[in-house]
């Protein structure tokens, strides 16, 4: 089962996450390479897409927000596109647009960036906070970096572009470890909290430490980043959440939440389904559906998002209109 799991250092301005999604990130490049028209991703781009579900899920775990925070990285690589969406409730899904040859090698267990999405450096990456019940008027939060550093390099690694972003738009501190195979996406991510208002921080307030209340200054914060920070890829992947903890911070006053399980844990989900994949082939007509058919012998419709493919032979179309009244609301899009 995939697992998050949530911890805070007992009076330091500091908490974190670890992420490992299992069956979820299996279930997403299942859905991929079962599509025949457009295969598995490629290596490097199931690595792309791993890190950036495992970040997206850490990064909706951090906010009381009721909605979708959707993840994208864009530019003018092999990778015009990538998208990791994860609701409130931790269900999630992602995909890739391609324009371009992304058999590229990883970098020993990461994904090259600059390679497969900024290659001339007009690369961006956006998080985006889509309310459930959004108001009239009302638009989403997005925030939009570049994914170059001040200086105009390219980021190599999504976890240093996603440090950028966290400070340049959020105000935060941050260090993330990311890494992805095709068995698990993983993620580590440590963040320093403002020390006011924080029940949890007074013995930092009250020994002065509010005076380093500012990016970059907190000793405690810097300490632990550098321990996060030594976690290696191959760590992240092949080591249970107690072990990672342990070994990167037995020194420390670790306080533990309960780890997501069960219906509130990471897992897979997308909007598609046969039946409103049968809706959209109904509004279509019975001639055009009965000519498609005639045509290729079965019509296949695959997802936009996650891939999953859905058939209609002769006979399952003849029952889409013997069987018209039963069918759901039409529809002309399966996403």
């Amino acid at each position: 089962m995939s697992e998050l799991h949530k911890f805070i250092f007992d009076g330091l301005p500091v908490r974190g996450a670890i992420v490992r999604l299992t069956d979820a990130w299996q279930e997403i490049l299942q859905r991929r390479a079962g599509n025949h028209e457009t295969g598995a991703y490629p290596e490097a781009v199931r690595a792309l897409l791993g890190e950036m579900t495992a970040a997206g899920v850490l990064m909706q775990s951090n906010i009381k927000f009721n909605g979708a925070l959707v993840f994208q990285v864009m530019g003018d690589g092999p990778v015009k596109l990538a998208v990791a969406e994860v609701q409130s409730d931790l269900s999630l899904r992602a995909t890739a647009s391609l324009v371009g040859e992304a058999n590229l090698p990883l970098q020993g267990q990461l994904a090259p960036l600059a390679s497969l999405v900024n290659v001339r450096g007009a690369g961006r990456c956006a998080v985006t906070l889509d309310p459930k019940d959004r108001k009239p008027g009302q638009q989403p939060y997005q925030g939009v970096v570049s994914l170059n550093d001040v200086n105009g390099g390219r980021f190599e690694r999504l976890s240093d572009a996603l440090q950028f972003y966290m400070l340049q738009s959020e105000q935060l501190d941050t260090v993330m470890v990311l890494a992805a195979n095709d068995q698990v996406a993983a993620g580590l991510m440590v963040q320093r909290m403002p020390v006011k208002g924080e029940a949890n921080l007074a013995a930092a307030t009250e020994s002065g430490d509010s005076e380093n209340d500012a990016l970059g200054l907190n000793e405690e914060y810097n300490r632990i980043a550098t321990l996060a920070s030594s976690l290696t890829q191959d760590e992240l992947l092949t080591l249970d959440v107690d072990t990672i903890l342990r070994r990167l911070f037995w020194e420390e006053k670790l306080l533990r939440f309960a780890p997501q399980a069960d219906e509130q844990s990471p897992r897979f989900a997308c909007t598609c389904s046969r039946e409103r994949v049968a809706a959209m082939l109904t509004s279509l007509g019975k001639e055009e559906v009965d000519s498609i058919v005639a045509e290729r012998g079965k019509i296949d419709v695959g997802c936009d998002f996650c891939g999953q493919q859905y058939g209609f032979d002769a006979v399952d179309a003849a029952q889409l209109f013997t069987e018209a009244g039963k069918q759901p609301p039409s529809s002309d899009v399966v996403q």
